[in-house]
């Protein structure tokens, strides 16, 4: 199993005058420590889990850009990117982008988005859950079309593509991650589009993989293509102390075919933690 590091936080103890070099120690040093991804929110204002809105929030895709170029190794993705905040086009674009920039490390994390306060702070586009899910599978079919060999125009109910022109293409077609664990909705989409899917650390796990496999079954997809993920907590404490119990519910996680844990560290900033995941748990979790 694979380890990744999820940035939630950007309000360190340096303030934003410090937060470029600070970002780039927490990445450079995931990255040596062998973590396999580092992702990013894709949010405007700080969420209610993490903090006051008020607290620093950096645009996603100028920071994924901004990493690409501090690290070599990790894989590079918004976990997850809200689909009404950019235009389909314009989003394959940017992760083609990212793609090329990074030599191939972008993945597409994207979902129906959630955050109504932020979209209608900053005055984005924020319709209906039905229809956010519309668009989803709309901006979804246009990624696709847009990293394949056709320019062909694209008609959809809520977009419209004159020339699906993309270049240049991006150097793999990047993964898509699709977040959530709806499963009228979201684990269809997973089934019909993804290469993989994010789902939480909760008792209905098990349930949630039940119900992909079964939309898998009904899309003519196999279930085992796709790569299952887990977002869960990482508070391995201040000296490690937490790291046993950790491992043992990853474990429970890779029996059920969990092939990626994604989590978030405290005080990220004090990169200490990050380098004693690298030597305890990542190499543990490289042996299930």
């Amino acid at each position: 199993m694979e380890l990744g590091l999820h940035i939630p936080n950007f309000t360190y103890p340096g303030g934003p005058a410090t937060l470029a070099d600070d970002l780039t120690r927490v990445a450079v040093t995931a990255e040596e420590a062998g973590f396999a991804r580092v992702s990013v929110m894709d949010h405007l204002f700080q969420i209610a889990n993490v903090g006051p809105a008020e607290y620093d929030m950096l645009e996603a895709y100028t920071t994924l850009g901004y990493l690409a170029a501090r690290t070599e190794k990790v894989q590079l993705l918004a976990w997850v990117t809200a689909v009404t905040y950019r235009e389909p086009g314009l989003l394959a674009k940017a992760v083609s982008t990212l793609d090329v920039l990074s030599k191939g490390r972008a993945w597409l994390g994207i979902g129906a988005a959630w955050n109504g306060e932020e979209a209608a702070g900053l005055g984005l586009l924020f319709p209906s859950t039905a229809e956010r899910f519309e668009r989803l599978e709309e901006a979804l079919q246009i990624c696709q079309q847009m990293w394949s060999e056709s320019d062909a125009p694209y008609e959809g109910k809520h977009y419209n593509l004159a020339r699906t022109l993309n270049s240049p293409q991006p150097l793999r077609t990047p993964p898509i991650l699709i977040g959530g664990g709806g499963e009228k909705k979201t684990l269809r989409l997973v089934a019909k589009y993804a290469q993989a899917c994010n789902l939480f650390a909760s008792p209905e796990l098990e349930h949630k993989l039940d119900v992909l496999r079964t939309h898998c079954e009904n899309e003519g997809r196999d279930y085992d293509t796709i790569e299952k993920t887990v977002m869960m907590p990482l508070n391995i404490g201040d000296k490690g102390e937490n790291i046993p119990a950790i491992l043992e519910q990853i474990r429970g996680f890779a029996a059920l075919g969990v092939a990626e844990v994604h989590g978030s560290v405290p005080d990220v900033w004090q990169t200490e933690r990050l380098e004693l995941i690298g030597r305890e748990l990542i190499p543990a979790m490289a042996e299930l």
